[in-house]
């Protein structure tokens, strides 16, 4: 009898289709009946092959073997999961298979993980799609009713390729030729590139350009309290003449002599003001629903969650709890024909307090058509992420907060908008103007299901005014102010530029047109802020995303010698355009290609031609005392920092590693810094080590450095508090920049590098490791053969070591391979 094959993208999804189905028997990796097999990969099985796999000649890092553009892309199973691989295959093979769904992951990445194995594993069985919007056993049977041709979904996989291949084509070609370019006076400096992650990575240099190049101005502030009969109130003095736009560095209410703000002060104390106020009516509408960016965004914002940590959780809740739809949706919207799904859901909750709140939607009538809620037009792939109905059980903290935030959601958008009474009052002393605003809710409308969360701000509510009331000026303060520079990204704000293709975009209207040319996916977003850290771009400082020198350099490279597109937002953006326009038929993939080819060579001649003795750049004077001549001031150029004096020379780059500015200023003040890691030698292998100023005041490394000897390089006094010493137990874990380390030095040895094994270690598992004595399982590793591997870092006296998950004892009957891969499941 002829069986249909399921293929699913992780086992927990299989084992629920196969409970939906009517609880199909498992046997080994998979699950039969007389009608299913029911089986999944685990992630993805397959990747492009890299150029040294197709062809060895091509697999050198130099300019002469680039521009390297294969006419087809060649595939090879991923190492690690070869043995599911395999299995898949030999399914896909059997006789009594006649069609294969596929029942991965309903976005672009599930269908390249589809396509990618049953192309490699050459198979030609009609496919067909199951495509989910929620893990519920009523959704999956439903889904499985209403099976998708699989040639429905080839402009989905069309774009999934495409995507791949684009990937692939710019970050091996634009990697190769930086370090190629980078490499050229000696030693080998790898520079990653990206499509994605390069225009990610220079909408935060270039924010971090303005901080360094910003300087603080002070201004001063007028404040006035006045006396009525009904009480006192808070104004402050603005300039009425003020044009918004004239001066950038200003607002109506800055003064920028001191002796101006005294003045007025002075003139304005003890005066009667004459007092004239407008009251006029306003209304906030509730916010839309969530789609997984703006989730991530406020999961920031709230709770410091990065965009990754906020992705794993929705997806648990989606896969694992069934209590939310389907999350990696760009969509906030629903279909138009959900009432009565929503009506369903919102009968549905155990908390009394938001079962209460969802109660009065329904009993008010306003669950009903809505444009702004329930809209064809704006549904993509997945609609809006909302509550299944299934009740929350065995969330923990975290999982329950995220939730939360979605319920909340999804109960406030029927609520009719918050009203408000809006007060600007003006009150005019000697001709000098102060204003004070006020802000009452009148009726709290969508507020009230957020309670206090929503009803904080900063407007005072202020006390009456007869008509025709004179103030009398009981008090005046000035008030002296720095101008700041710009705020670095967060993760919040970050993922808003993405989304807006590199503009930081408030409006929700705005930001939901712009999304359209947004950089990556709601998908991939985290993955690509991930990759930067990981690529030590960035280092993410509390909520903060800080960039490196190295990422600065990078940036700097790039359009210093003309590659400008590579570090363009907006022509990313318009990549991302033309992607989804190809998932939904309106873009053939040969002319997306075309242009991804002729931006790799552009790439490529560009770096291979440049002939400048110099990299013109954004690069900004360093204040430190020269330790050759005694003057301060060094120039910074891509290269080098040079004395303004004596043209002493400090190399920013040391055996692949970028210096940072504050190591740099270390050296230069203490003639010493580190140990820090990240170096590489000759043959690849990393290193730690000392940087001194020998007596000719040229950088060299140190390997024998006394812990006492790097202890005078660190003021620890300066440095923020991680947790308590595990070792002593009475110094502090403070973090140097390159390094977690006791501040006990005189007593304490214990030291770990920030980046171990080429992967950052957070803050937060330093932590564990000190309370614990060991860290959760940590992932992506790598190997001195350039391995991934995962493990947990654990103390070993004053020394952190590796430990590995231990092996799955290997079921009887059962070869080591298929052991491997169920372990793996």
């Amino acid at each position: 009898m002829p069986k249909t094959l399921v293929i699913a993208e992780k086992p927990s999804v299989a084992a629920d289709l196969a409970r939906a189905l009517g609880k199909i028997p498992k046997k080994d990796d998979l699950f039969e009946n007389d009608e299913y097999v029911i089986t999944s990969a685990i992630g993805h099985l397959v990747e492009l092959c890299l150029p040294n796999e197709m062809d060895k000649k091509r697999g050198k890092w130099s300019f002469a073997a680039l521009p390297i553009i294969p006419e087809e892309f060649d595939l090879k199973p991923i190492e690690k999961t070869q043995s599911r691989f395999n299995l898949l295959k030999r399914l896909l093979k059997r006789s009594d298979i006649d069609v294969v769904v596929n029942a991965c992951d309903a976005g672009r990445e599930g269908e390249l993980i589809f396509h990618y194995l049953v192309k490699l594993a050459g198979s030609k069985k009609p496919t067909q799609r199951l495509w989910l919007q929620s893990m519920t056993p009523e959704a999956i049977r439903d889904g499985f009713s209403k099976l998708r041709e699989g040639e429905e979904m080839r402009p989905l996989a069309d774009a999934a390729v495409c995507r791949s291949e684009s990937d692939w084509l710019v970050g091996i070609n634009g990697t190769r030729a930086m370090t190629a370019f980078n490499s050229k006076g000696g030693g080998f400096q790898l520079t990653p590139v990206g499509r994605v992650q390069t225009p990610t990575l220079a909408i935060l240099a270039e924010r971090e350009v303005k901080i360094r190049g910003f300087k603080p101005r002070p201004y001063f502030e007028v404040f006035g309290d006045f006396g009525v009969q009904a009480g006192s109130y808070r104004g402050r003095w603005f300039d009425e003449a003020f044009k918004k736009g004239a001066d950038e560095d200003g607002r109506a209410e800055r003064i920028w002599t001191r002796e101006q703000a005294d003045a007025i002060a002075a003139k304005c104390l003890g005066k009667p003001g004459i007092v004239t106020e407008e009251k006029k009516p306003a209304t906030q509408i509730s916010p839309q629903l969530y789609d997984l960016t703006t989730l991530q965004r406020e999961a920031n914002s709230r709770f410091s969650l990065s965009a990754r940590r906020t992705l794993q959780i929705a997806q648990a809740l989606y896969e694992k709890h069934k209590v939310l739809t389907y999350p990696r949706t760009d969509s906030r919207y629903l279909p138009e024909d959900y009432v009565g799904n929503v009506k369903a859901a919102l009968t549905k909750f155990d908390n009394p307090e938001l079962a209460g709140h969802a109660q009065k939607a329904l009993s008010q009538g306003w669950v009903r058509p809505n444009k702004r809620i329930f809209n064809d037009a704006k549904v993509t792939d997945h609609h809006a992420i909302i509550p299944t109905g299934v009740a929350p059980k065995n969330l923990d903290e975290i999982e329950m907060k995220v939730y939360d935030m979605v319920a909340r959601r999804f109960i406030a958008v029927f609520y009719p908008a918050a009203e408000f009474e809006i007060t600007t009052r003006i009150t005019r002393v000697e001709g000098e103007p102060f204003k004070s605003d006020g802000k009452i809710i009148v009726n709290p409308g969508w507020m009230a299901v957020y309670g206090k969360q929503a009803a904080t701000g900063d407007d005072q509510t202020l006390c009456p005014v007869v008509s025709g009331e004179t103030a009398q000026t009981e008090n005046t303060e000035v008030k002296q102010n720095e101008t700041k520079p710009p705020a670095r990204f967060t993760e919040a704000t970050l993922l808003s530029a993405m989304e807006g293709a590199g503009k930081l975009v408030e409006d929700e209207e705005l930001r939901e047109a712009m999304s359209q040319r947004g950089l990556g996916t709601p998908a991939t977003r985290a993955q690509i802020i991930e990759g930067l850290i990981l690529d030590s771009y960035i280092n993410r400082q509390g909520r903060d995303l800080i960039v490196t020198q190295k990422g600065l350099s990078l940036i700097n490279l790039l359009r210093g010698i003309g590659i400008n597109a590579l570090t363009s937002p907006e022509l990313t953006g318009e990549w991302e355009f033309k992607l989804k326009q190809m998932e939904r038929g309106a873009m053939p993939r040969p002319q997306f290609m075309d242009e991804i080819r002729h931006f790799t060579e552009e790439i490529v001649a560009k770096a291979k031609d440049y002939s400048g003795d110099a990299v013109e750049g954004q690069f900004h004077d360093l204040e430190a005392k020269c330790p050759k001549c005694g003057n301060v001031g060094f120039k910074e150029s891509y290269k080098a920092y040079e004395c303004k004096s004596c043209a002493l020379l400090v190399w920013k780059n040391m055996a692949g590693r970028e210096l940072e500015r504050e190591e740099v200023q270390t050296l230069l003040e203490k003639g010493a810094v580190g140990p820090l890691e990240g170096f590489r030698s000759k043959l690849g292998r990393p290193f730690s080590a000392v940087i001194k100023l020998d007596p000719e005041f040229k950088q060299s490394f140190d390997f024998g450095t006394s812990d006492a000897a790097e202890a005078q390089t660190i003021d620890f006094s300066a440095l923020p508090v991680i947790t308590t010493c595990p070792v002593c137990k009475t110094g502090s874990v403070r973090d140097t920049g390159s390094a977690y380390q006791c501040d006990n030095t005189g007593k304490c040895k214990f030291r770990m590098g920030k980046s171990i094994c080429q992967r950052e270690i957070p803050a937060e598992q330093v932590i564990k490791l000190a309370e614990n004595g060991k860290t959760d399982l940590i992932p992506r590793f790598i190997s001195k053969k350039g391995k991934p591997f995962s493990a947990f870092l654990k103390l070993e006296g004053t020394r952190v070591a590796f430990e590995f998950e231990p092996r799955k004892p290997a079921a009887k009957k059962t070869s080591a391979r298929a052991a491997s891969s169920a372990a793996a499941a």
